[in-house]
């Protein structure tokens, strides 16, 4: 038994680095070719709309914008373990061994085949199966072949002198060692091609958002100047503008589309009167607007940073519905993405005074491609699930009774207004303070409440009173705010911060962490520092 377990377990490493290698191989040569068919991303691509919507919260949760990235190496851990039991059959049947390690490979090429890519996108897998049997066979071979029989020697009892005992030969295991140290070899290689593929996919991803041959016009409406009040000067404290860089990423695309901003156009159509189509040069040639806008997603979790505020140029909403003239009865736009996710947004808020934009640019510059490039949606006041459509390419007027949208079929409200709330960026978490001059002790974070606004914060400590927090300018309604608030007369040794932020309707930002829509965390966030 221990016998056969020995034999077996280097096939089952076979098989593991043969896969490593089939992963790595395909991701080099979809980054060289510039296509996005590794496959790992056609894997992920195609899995992300079956998974329920709980293990996506979760996901979300544990791993923020890194979810994606979480993904492929799940998928990269999941193709490791079918490679081991295709090593495992391998000690016994080669052939059939190789037929699986093809068919495995096969596989993502056939998914994204059939979802309507090009045959060079099929050059990854089959580049990666090549190079996946060749060092499937290589190893299985080390594994299995005998070594030269070792002879046992021994003394002659009468004279001493040594003599070879044929009798004893034992199995050796020459190539074990070689086994071993190919084996490591490339498993290195493999994990360092795939690692290389995500870090050049990234790269590329960023250069095709700062290198863009739109040319911005100037806005015919400009975002107000920030005001000196609205930022407040706490070290630490997160910035009333996020860097584009900075921006959370939390979305259905594995690996955004590329899109060419000279062949896009947007499709206006449903219950309408007139139904039209708007190019991107038209785009351009129209006023457009600055405008302010914090967004958020609704998976965030209560304290989380998966929310963030842009200045973002781009046209009204209510402009291109106004031309297109929508029927009575609609009451929802289902807004599509090149990528094939539809957000069902209410048609009121389309229509009424907010700065809901079709947006060009985010910060000064045309939308990165992880962010949209080159037109996405973006509307003060809703979750991003229902409303901040990135690469847009649809705009049906529709009605809720009619269609349903990408979240809508999970469950998701088909509703979901952002609601109030806020958190602490200062202390940080576990973190020991000094009292400042005057005893004093100083708590800083972030409000929100979208296209309502924040009227006031509120802090305690421990289980104390509230006390109201200064709050920096308002930019405007649709931007978050920060606070501050001093503490005195702490004693040293732990205390726990809470804070919640009440909005301009008067609805206080609920103790109760229990989601008042679908999908969105609310409650107080708390956070513990020490005094010393």
């Amino acid at each position: 038994m221990v016998g056969s377990t020995q034999r077996m377990w280097p096939s089952v490493l076979a098989g593991v680095v043969a896969t490593l290698i089939y992963f790595g191989t395909a991701e080099l040569i979809a980054r060289s070719l510039d296509v996005a068919s590794a496959p790992a991303l056609l894997i992920g691509q195609a899995l992300i709309p079956l998974m329920p919507t709980v293990l996506i919260k979760s996901a979300i949760a544990v791993f923020g914008t890194h979810d994606k990235l979480a993904l492929v190496i799940t998928i990269v851990a999941g193709g490791a373990g079918c490679g081991a039991i295709i090593g495992w059959i391998g000690a016994r049947r080669r052939g059939l061994a190789l037929v699986l390690l093809i068919g495995f490979g096969l596989l993502p090429a056939v998914v994204g085949f059939s979802s309507g890519a090009g045959l060079v996108a099929t050059l990854p897998s089959l580049g990666g199966i090549a190079a996946g049997a060749a060092v499937f066979l290589v190893l299985l071979h080390l594994a299995t072949v005998p070594a030269r029989a070792g002879a046992s020697t021994h003394a002659r009892a009468d004279t001493g002198e040594e003599e070879t005992d044929t009798q004893h030969r034992t199995p050796a295991r020459p190539g074990r060692r070689a086994f071993f140290g190919l084996a490591a070899g490339l498993s290195a290689v493999g994990i360092a091609a795939i690692a290389a593929g995500q870090s050049a996919a990234t790269l590329a991803r960023s250069a095709a958002g700062t290198v863009t041959k739109l040319v911005l016009p100037r806005p015919a409406a400009s975002a107000p100047e920030i005001p000196t009040g609205a930022e407040l000067d706490v070290p630490g404290l997160t910035p009333l503008v996020t860097e584009t860089a900075e921006f959370y990423r939390i979305d259905t695309a594995l690996f955004p589309p590329s899109i060419d901003a000279g062949t896009w156009m947007l499709r206006v159509h449903g219950m309408v009167e007139n139904e039209f189509t708007i190019t991107m040069a038209e785009l351009l040639d129209l006023p457009l607007q600055e405008h302010y806008v914090t967004l958020a997603c609704v998976s965030n979790e209560v304290g989380g940073d998966l929310v963030g505020n842009a200045k973002w140029l781009g046209y009204p909403i209510r402009d291109l519905l106004a031309r297109a003239k929508p029927h009575a009865g609609a009451d929802m736009v289902l807004s599509g993405s090149d990528d094939g996710f539809t957000a069902s947004t209410p048609l009121e808020v389309l229509t009424d005074d907010r700065a809901a934009l079709l947006a060009v640019a985010m910060n000064g510059h045309a939308l990165p491609r992880d962010h949209g490039y080159p037109a996405r949606l973006v509307v003060p006041g809703l979750y991003g699930y229902v409303s901040a459509t990135k690469w847009v390419t649809d705009l049906e007027v529709t009605r809720f009774a009619d269609k349903e949208a990408y979240w809508t079929t999970r469950g998701w409200a088909t509703h979901g207004p952002v609601l109030v709330a806020s958190r602490i960026d200062v202390p940080r978490p576990g973190a020991t303070v000094t009292p400042k001059s005057g005893d004093r002790v100083v708590t800083a974070g972030m409000a929100w409440a979208q296209h309502t606004g924040i009227e006031k914060v509120q802090v305690r400590i421990d289980n104390g009173d509230w006390a109201e927090a200064e709050l920096s300018e308002e930019l405007t309604a649709d931007t978050w705010r920060q606070w501050r608030c001093e503490h005195t007369g702490l004693s040293t040794g732990t205390h726990t911060v809470s804070v919640r932020a009440i909005d301009q309707d008067g609805n206080v930002q609920t103790s109760e962490r229990r989601p008042a829509i679908p999908g969105a965390a609310t409650g107080l966030h708390e956070r513990q520092f020490t005094v010393e």
